[in-house]
C-alpha cells in the first residue's frame, strides 16, 4: 500500500504540470489588457506610455511568456503563489481567507446528503415496488431534475413570503458567530445536499438490490437473522463501496463547484473569489485557485482508493 501511495503521489506531478500550463496559457490568451484595465479602473482616463510600461513591468508582463510561466511555477514550488493584482495581498492569504467557508459548506453538504440519501436508498431497496419506494423515487428524481439554483430560489421565496425572514446578509465567521454563520450556510448546504442525496439514494438502491440477491444474504435470511441485522451488518457494507466513490468525488467537486450557491447566498467562499478574479482578470488569483482545485481532486481520488482497500479486504493495490 505504501508503494502504491508513493506511486500515486508521483503521478500528481505531471498532472499538475499539465493543468498549470493549461490555465496559464488560457489566462494569457483571453481578450483584454490587464495593465490598461488597472489604469482605467483607477480613474486614470488619460495615462502616459510610461505609466503603462511601469505597470506592465511590475506585473512581469514584459517578459517572454515562457519566462513568466517558469517564474510563476518556481514561486508555487517555493510557496510564493504571487500577489493578487487588485488587492495586492499574497494569493495564499486570499485563498486562506476564502477557503474555510467553502470547506464548511462542502462538508455540511456531504453530511446532509448522507443523512438523507442513505436511509432513503435503503428504504427504497428494502421496500422495492411498494408505495414507499414509488414516493421515495419521485423525491429522489426531483433532486436529480431540479437545478440547485432553482431549489435555492424556491427556498428563499418560501422563507420570505411564508415566514417573512431572510438569512443574515453580512458574512460571519463560524468561530466568531456560529449561530449567524449557520443561518447563512445551512440553506446553501440544504440546496446542494438535496441534489447529492438524490444521487446517493439512487445508487444505494441499485447496489443494495444487487447485494440482496447474493447467496450469502440468502444464507443470512435462512439463519433467521433479523432484517435490520441482514441489511445493516451484511448487505450495506458491500453496497456502500460505489457510494464511497461518489461521495469522495462529489466532495472534491463541491469544494470547487459551489460558485452558484456562494453567489446566490452571498457567501464569500473560494468560488465567490474565483468569479471575482475572473471578472477582474486577476490571473495570479485564478491560476492559484484552479491549481488548488486540481490538487484537491487528485487527493480526493487517492483517499477514495485507500478507503476502498480499508472497507473491502479483497481490494489490493500493487
Amino acid at each position: 500500500m505504501n508503494r502504491y501511495i508513493v506511486k500515486r503521489l508521483l503521478q500528481f506531478i505531471p498532472v499538475l504540470i499539465g493543468i498549470s500550463i493549461l490555465i496559464f496559457g488560457i489566462m494569457r490568451i483571453v481578450p483584454g489588457d490587464v495593465a490598461m484595465r488597472i489604469l482605467v479602473g483607477s480613474g486614470s482616463g488619460n495615462y502616459s506610455q510610461e505609466e503603462y510600461d511601469r505597470i506592465t513591468e511590475d506585473l512581469g508582463l514584459d517578459d517572454p511568456i515562457v519566462v513568466q510561466y517558469f517564474k510563476w511555477t518556481g514561486g508555487v514550488v517555493t510557496g510564493d503563489w504571487g500577489e493578487s493584482i487588485y488587492s495586492g495581498r499574497p494569493v495564499l492569504e486570499e485563498i486562506g481567507d476564502s477557503f474555510p467557508l467553502t470547506f464548511q459548506l462542502a462538508t455540511m453538504t456531504v453530511v446532509i446528503s448522507l443523512l438523507l440519501g442513505l436511509p432513503l436508498g435503503i428504504l427504497m431497496a428494502v421496500r422495492q415496488n411498494t408505495w414507499v419506494d414509488y414516493i421515495a423515487r419521485v423525491v429522489s428524481m426531483g433532486g436529480l431534475a431540479l437545478p440547485n439554483f432553482f431549489v435555492a430560489a424556491l427556498m428563499l421565496m418560501v422563507m420570505v413570503l411564508a415566514f417573512e425572514w431572510i438569512p443574515p446578509i453580512r458574512p460571519a465567521d463560524f468561530w466568531d458567530d456560529p449561530w449567524t454563520n449557520l443561518q447563512q450556510v445551512i440553506w446553501a448546504a440544504l440546496a446542494l445536499g438535496y441534489l447529492l442525496s438524490a444521487i446517493i439514494a439512487r445508487m444505494t438502491r441499485s447496489t443494495l438490490l444487487e447485494v440482496l440477491r447474493q447467496d450469502y444474504i440468502r444464507t443470512a435470511w435462512a439463519k433467521g437473522l433479523q432484517e435490520r441485522s441482514v441489511i445493516l451488518q451484511h448487505a450495506l457494507k458491500n453496497a456502500v463501496l460505489p457510494i464511497v466513490t461518489i461521495v469522495g468525488l462529489q466532495y472534491a467537486a463541491l469544494v470547487g463547484g459551489t460558485v452558484i450557491m456562494e453567489q446566490f447566498w452571498n457567501l464569500p467562499g473560494i468560488g465567490f473569489a474565483l468569479v471575482e478574479a475572473i471578472f477582474q482578470r486577476d490571473f495570479p488569483m485564478v491560476q492559484g485557485i484552479v491549481l488548488l482545485f486540481a490538487g484537491i481532486v487528485l487527493v480526493a481520488n487517492l483517499l477514495v482508493d485507500i478507503l476502498y482497500a480499508w472497507l473491502d479486504p479483497r481490494v489490493r493495490y500493487g
